[in-house]
């Protein structure tokens, strides 16, 4: 089954994880039901990365704007992803973030970015795009990668180390930088976050299709811890 659209009687999206639809229903929540599984905010059908990114701008988003994510639920079922997904959807968050943050935020999502651009590196001609991505987006914070450098922190880490502590904290230092810029248009650019993020997600059409990248390790089978 492919839904491609909300069913009716569906709670309006509110923030927060929910027992049952009767206190209300979040991003992910919804799409559980829309994949058929059981209600949860931590369903099977979407990467386990992507899943976060959504949590976190659902909850982000004000109530007023927060029923405009709604379209874009029956995008996130079915992208379970692959061994890329991990390196790319951070790197999409984070460059589509990291311009327009506050400066205690780039710093961060620029060392996670040097950490990924490490990663595609090995792994190209696969990852080649994802890593012209990663320079593109350095390159627009160099003080940033400065403030890096001088920490000394840039050490190599491997990619199940990548998937489970650096990406989880790419997405939620891009969610937080957006939240802090008290940008007048907070609403759309967190909506923006999460359609970067599907985007870069593999369709399940293209999932079998995915050569699996062979890098230091697999990220196939890790999963971010979850951030309350």
């Amino acid at each position: 089954m492919k839904p491609s659209r909300i069913p009716d009687g569906i709670p309006v999206l509110s923030p927060g994880r929910h027992r049952t639809p009767r206190r209300g229903a979040c991003f992910m929540e919804l799409a559980s039901v829309l994949a058929g599984e059981r209600w949860s905010d931590h369903p099977s059908c979407t990467h386990p990365l992507l899943a976060h990114l959504a949590r976190l701008v659902n909850d982000h988003t004000s109530d007023g704007g927060r029923q405009q994510l709604a379209p874009l639920i029956p995008s996130v079922v079915g992208r379970r992803g692959n061994d890329r997904t991990w390196l790319a959807v951070a790197v999409a968050v984070a460059a589509q973030a990291i311009s327009d943050v506050p400066e205690a935020k780039q710093r961060p999502l620029a060392a996670g970015l040097l950490q990924a651009e490490r990663l595609c590196a090995d792994a190209e001609p696969d990852l080649a795009a994802t890593r012209r991505e990663t320079q593109l987006a350095l390159a627009m914070v160099p003080g940033a990668v400065a403030w890096v450098d001088r920490l000394g922190i840039r050490s190599r880490i491997d990619a199940k180390t990548f998937a489970r502590r650096c990406a989880p904290t790419m997405v939620q230092c891009a969610v937080d930088g957006v939240v802090a810029s008290a940008s007048p248009d907070h609403d759309g650019r967190l909506g923006a976050l999460l359609e970067v993020g599907i985007a870069a997600c593999p369709a399940p059409d293209s999932e079998i299709a995915a050569p699996a990248f062979t890098g230091t390790q697999s990220l196939a089978m890790a999963s971010p811890r979850p951030v309350e």
